[in-house]
C-alpha cells in the first residue's frame, strides 16, 4: 500500500507493519500516523517502545516488549526504527520476533529499502499479505501533494509551475521540503524565478567550497573564500549560508543512524561520514539549526551587515563540528 493510499483509506492496524521505501520523510509521518491510529495519547507512556536499529545487540528486549500485555490499554506499540541497517543474522532474528506477534499487539518494522531489493530481503518480501505494508516510495503525484501539503504547513504558496519542478525532479522529499523552507522565508508566494536563483546559488562552487572546508575543520580557508566571495559581491552571505546549511543538512542526516544522503551528492559521504560519526546527531542538528536561522536572519534583513552575520555563524558552527 502506497503512503498516502494508508493516509486516505485508513486500515485496520494489525500485528505486524512494515513501513518501507525510501522516503524517510514519508517513513517517519507513516510510523507517527500507525501510533496515533493505534494508541490514544493518553496510553503511550506504557504502552510504546522504540528500539533504534543500532542500540540492539540482541531481540531479548524487543521480543519481551512485543509479548508483554497492554496496560490499561486495549494494545501495545513496539518499533524498530532503521532496520535496514541491521545485519543478516539480526535481521532473521528480528523476523523470528516478528512471526510470533500476539493478538492485540502491533510490531512496526522500519526498513527502508525498495520493495525491490535484492539484498538485504525486504522483510515486506518475507511477510506477503500478513503484514500491513507501506511503501513510501514517491511518484510524480505523491511529490506532488507532499509539495502543496508543506506549503499549506508553511502557510505558503507557489506557481503551479514551481511545483510541477520539484515534483518532477530527482531530489529526496527530505530536500525539496528543506528548499520549500528557505523560499518561504523570502515571501509566501513562492515563483518560479525564485526557484531558479536558489538553485543557481546552490550551484555556486565557491559557496559549497566554503561549507565545505569549514565542516571539514578547515576554519581559516572557508573564511577567506568567504571573504573573498564578499569583496566582489555585497549579496554572497546568501549562497555562503544556503551552501553551508545544505552541508549540514547532510552532515545531521549523516549522523543519524541509518542515515544516507541523496545519490546527487554521495560524493561527499568520504568527507561526511566519519566527520558526522564524531560529531554526533545533536550537535550535526544544531549546526543545521543555526544555519537556517541565519538565512532566515539575513534574507529578511534582521541583520545591519551581513558579512559579520556569516563570520559569527562560521565560528558558531566551527564550535560544533569540531574536535572536542
Amino acid at each position: 500500500m502506497k503512503f498516502y493510499d494508508f493516509v486516505d483509506k485508513a486500515p485496520s492496524i494489525g500485528k505486524l507493519v512494515i513501513i518501507e521505501g525510501t522516503e524517510r520523510v514519508l517513513a517517519e509521518r507513516a510510523l507517527e500516523l500507525v501510533i496515533d491510529r493505534a494508541l490514544p495519547p493518553d496510553m503511550r507512556d506504557m504502552n510504546l517502545e522504540r528500539f533504534p536499529a543500532s542500540q540492539l545487540d540482541g531481540t531479548a528486549r524487543v521480543r519481551e516488549a512485543v509479548q508483554a500485555m497492554p496496560f490499561l490499554a486495549s494494545s501495545r506499540v513496539v518499533a524498530i526504527t532503521d532496520a535496514q541497517t541491521l545485519k543478516a543474522a539480526m535481521r532473521r532474528e528480528v523476523w523470528a520476533v516478528a512471526e510470533s506477534v500476539p493478538e492485540g499487539n502491533t510490531l512496526v518494522l522500519c526498513d527502508l529499502l525498495s520493495p525491490r531489493s535484492k539484498r538485504p530481503e525486504p522483510f515486506s518480501a518475507l511477510a506477503g499479505r500478513s503484514a500491513l505494508r507501506i511503501d513510501t516510495s514517491s511518484n510524480e503525484d505523491a511529490r506532488a501533494r507532499f509539495i502543496q501539503e508543506t506549503l499549506q504547513e508553511l502557510g505558503a504558496s507557489a506557481d503551479a509551475r514551481v511545483i510541477d519542478t520539484l515534483a518532477r525532479s530527482e531530489a529526496d522529499l527530505a530536500s525539496v521540503r528543506n528548499d520549500l523552507q528557505k523560499l518561504a522565508i523570502a515571501g509566501k508566494k513562492i515563483t518560479y524565478k525564485d526557484l531558479e536563483q536558489e538553485s543557481l546559488s546552490v550551484e555556486d562552487p565557491k559557496a559549497y567550497q566554503y561549507a565545505g572546508a569549514l565542516v571539514e575543520g578547515r576554519v581559516d580557508e572557508a573564511l577567506g573564500i568567504a571573504r573573498e566571495l564578499f569583496s566582489s559581491d555585497r549579496s554572497a552571505a546568501v549562497p555562503l549560508i544556503y551552501a553551508l546549511a545544505t552541508e549540514c543538512q547532510m552532515l545531521w542526516e549523516l549522523a543519524r543512524p541509518g542515515g544516507e544522503i541523496p545519490a546527487r551528492v554521495r560524493w561527499r559521504e568520504r568527507a561526511l561520514r566519519p566527520i558526522a560519526s564524531r560529531v554526533g546527531e545533536a550537535r550535526a542538528r544544531r549546526a543545521y539549526e543555526r544555519a537556517v536561522a541565519a538565512f532566515d536572519s539575513v534574507v529578511t534583513g534582521k541583520v545591519d551587515d551581513p558579512e559579520l552575520a556569516v563570520e559569527l555563524l562560521t565560528a558558531e558552527v566551527s564550535t560544533l563540528t569540531g574536535r572536542r
